[in-house]
C-alpha cells in the first residue's frame, strides 16, 4: 500500500454552520456558532463554511467574526448566484487570512424553472456571477445546485463556464439525496475526463442523506477523483441531514487499504465536538449513530463481550480513543475534589480555568449529593447546561403534586427580567401543568413541536436530558437541560427555548420578518 505521507490529500469541508444550521430548531446564538467554529479550526477542518452572510444581520456578523478569529482552516460564506449576495460574502470573509466564495445557482430542469430562466439566460448569469466572485476574492467555489438531476451535456456546458469564469473548486450537490455510489463516482469521473480545463480545478462533493447513501457517495465521489467532501458534525442538516464528517474521515482512516487517500483531521477531537454540536443545536445523537453514538462501542451479547476480553480486534475495528473517547469511565463522587474533577473533565476534552471550575465544582457537588457516583455522560451533561446568566428568564423555584387519576398541579416562581413572579396551573401530569404555570407567568404563543427525554446513566438517580423546540411566528428555537429530576429538566428546557425565542424576536426587531433566509428562499 502506498505511503500515507504520499497519499493524495482529501480536503475536509464543513458545512455544520451553514446547511447544518439550516435544520429545522438548530439555530445557534452567536457565541455558540464561534464556540463550533473554533473547535472546527481546531481538529483540523481544511474549510469552515461559516454561514450564510446576505440571510440576516445575525449571520453576517457571525461569519465575520469567524472569518477573523480563524487561525488555521479557510473561511467560507454562501452566496446566490447575484452580486448583492457576492458582495456581502466579501465583506464578512475578507478579513480572514484563508478566505473563500462559495456561490451557486440550481441548474437542474427543476431548479431552472424557479427564477424562470432559459438555459442560455442561466449560462450567462452564472459568467458574470463568477466572474464577479473572482475579481474580489482569489478562491471561489461555484455549485450547480441539483447537479445530480441536471442534463448531462448542461452540466458539462456550465461548468466549463465557471471553470472559465474563474472558479477554482467546482462542487457536485446531490442536493435531494437522489444518486447512489455508482452514479456519484462515475458522475464525477466523466466530468473530471470530459470539461475543458477540469484538471486545474478541485471537484468536490456535497450530500445529502434522503437514502441513507451521503457518507457512501462522498467516498464514491473521492474514488471518481473528487478531492474535497463537504460534511457536517454529527451529519446535521436539511431533512435527513448530510454527510457526516465522522463517519467519511474515519472510513478514510479505517480502510486506508482500500480508500488511499489522506485528511488533516484530528480524529481524537471528534467525540468531544459532536457531543457540542448535539447540546447547541438541540439535535441528540441517536444512540446507534456510527461512531459517535452510544452505543458504538458498546457490547452487550456474551459471545461478544467474550470475544472483547480475549481481543478486543475482534468485534471493534476502532479504538475508542481513536475517536477522544475516553477508554475508562470511573465514577467521581461527592468526596471528590477540584482536581480530581479537572482532571476528568481534560481527559473529556473540556479546558476549564479557575473561575470556570469554581463554577462547575459547585454544581458537581451539587449533583455528586443526589448522585451516589457521576459518571463521564454526567459531566458532559453538567458542562452542557445553559448559561442563564444574560435570560429575560430563570427558573426560580417549582414545587409539583400529582394525583392518582393524573391531574397535576405545578406552582412556579420565575425571575421575569429581575422581578420574581409566581405562578399555579393544573393540568394532564406534571410536565403539561409546568409547562402551563410557565406560559401564564410568560404568555406566550409558541407551538411545543418536540418534548424529548432520555437517561443520561442507568439508574433510578439518572440525569435525565430533556430537549424541547418551540416555534412561533416562523421562528424555532430549542431548549435543552439536564438534572436528575425530569419536571426540573423540562421546566428549564423549556425556558432555555423560550429565552431564544426572546432572544431572536429581538434581534429581528418590531414589525420584522425574523424567520430571515431559509434554505427554501435561496433560489
Amino acid at each position: 500500500m502506498t505511503n500515507v505521507t504520499d497519499q493524495d490529500r482529501v480536503l475536509i469541508f464543513d458545512t455544520t454552520l451553514r446547511d447544518g444550521e439550516q435544520s429545522p430548531g438548530a439555530t445557534m446564538t452567536h457565541d455558540e456558532k464561534l464556540e463550533i467554529a473554533e473547535l472546527l479550526d481546531d481538529m483540523g477542518v481544511d474549510i469552515i463554511e461559516a454561514g450564510f452572510p446576505i440571510a440576516s444581520e445575525g449571520d453576517f456578523k457571525a461569519v465575520s467574526e469567524i472569518a477573523q478569529r480563524a487561525k488555521n482552516a479557510r473561511i467560507c460564506g454562501l452566496a446566490r448566484a447575484n452580486f448583492a449576495d457576492i458582495d456581502r460574502c466579501w465583506e464578512a470573509v475578507k478579513h480572514a487570512e484563508k478566505n473563500r466564495i462559495h456561490t451557486f445557482i440550481g441548474t437542474s430542469p427543476l431548479h431552472r424553472a424557479i427564477p424562470n430562466l432559459t438555459q442560455d439566460e442561466m449560462a450567462e448569469k452564472i459568467h458574470e456571477t463568477v466572474s464577479h466572485a473572482r475579481n474580489l476574492c482569489e478562491d471561489v467555489q461555484w455549485s450547480p445546485m441539483d447537479a445530480t438531476r441536471t442534463e448531462w451535456d448542461y452540466l458539462c456546458r456550465v461548468i466549463e463556464i465557471a471553470i472559465k469564469a474563474g472558479a477554482t473548486t467546482i462542487n457536485i450537490p446531490d442536493t435531494v439525496g437522489y444518486t447512489a455510489p455508482i452514479e456519484s463516482a462515475d458522475l464525477i469521473k466523466r466530468l473530471i475526463e470530459t470539461v475543458p480545463g477540469a484538471d486545474e480545478v478541485v471537484f468536490a462533493t456535497h450530500c445529502h442523506n434522503d437514502l441513507g447513501m451521503a457518507t457512501a457517495n462522498s467516498l464514491a465521489a473521492v474514488a471518481g477523483g473528487a478531492r474535497q467532501i463537504e460534511c457536517t458534525i454529527n451529519g446535521l442538516g436539511e431533512r435527513a441531514g448530510n454527510t457526516a464528517l465522522e463517519e467519511v474521515v474515519m472510513a478514510l482512516r479505517t480502510r486506508n487499504d482500500i480508500m488511499p487517500w489522506k485528511t488533516g483531521i484530528d480524529t481524537t477531537k471528534i467525540m468531544h465536538i459532536s457531543r457540542r454540536v448535539a447540546t447547541v443545536s438541540g439535535f441528540p445523537v441517536q444512540f446507534n449513530k456510527a461512531i459517535v453514538g452510544k452505543n458504538a462501542f458498546a457490547h452487550e451479547s456474551g459471545i461478544h463481550q467474550d470475544g472483547m476480553l480475549k481481543n478486543r480486534e475482534n468485534f471493534e475495528i476502532m479504538r475508542p480513543e481513536d475517536i477522544g473517547l475516553s477508554g475508562t469511565s470511573l465514577p467521581l463522587g461527592k468526596h471528590s475534589g477540584r482536581a480530581a474533577l479537572r482532571d476528568k473533565l481534560e481527559t473529556l476534552g473540556y479546558e476549564v480555568g479557575d473561575n470556570q471550575l469554581k463554577d462547575i465544582f459547585v454544581r458537581f457537588k451539587d449533583l455528586a449529593d443526589r448522585k451516589k457516583e457521576v459518571f463521564d455522560d454526567d459531566l458532559i451533561a453538567l458542562m452542557s447546561a445553559d448559561d442563564e446568566a444574560n435570560d429575560h428568564l430563570q427558573l426560580v423555584s417549582m414545587k409539583v403534586t400529582c394525583g392518582t387519576g393524573g391531574q397535576a398541579e405545578a406552582t412556579v416562581e420565575l425571575e421575569v427580567d429581575g422581578k420574581d413572579v409566581i405562578a399555579t396551573e393544573h393540568g394532564d401530569g406534571p410536565v403539561d401543568a409546568t409547562f402551563k404555570a410557565i406560559r401564564a407567568i410568560y404568555p406566550n404563543k409558541a407551538h411545543l413541536q418536540l418534548y424529548q427525554v432520555h437517561a443520561v446513566t442507568e439508574g433510578t438517580d439518572a440525569q435525565a436530558t430533556v430537549s424541547v423546540r418551540l416555534e412561533e411566528d416562523g421562528m424555532i428555537a430549542t431548549g435543552q437541560s439536564a438534572n436528575t429530576d425530569t419536571v426540573v429538566a423540562s421546566a428549564k428546557a423549556y425556558i432555555s427555548a423560550l429565552n431564544r425565542l426572546i432572544m431572536r424576536r429581538e434581534k429581528a426587531g418590531p414589525g420584522a420578518d425574523a424567520r430571515e433566509i431559509s434554505y427554501k428562499d435561496l433560489t
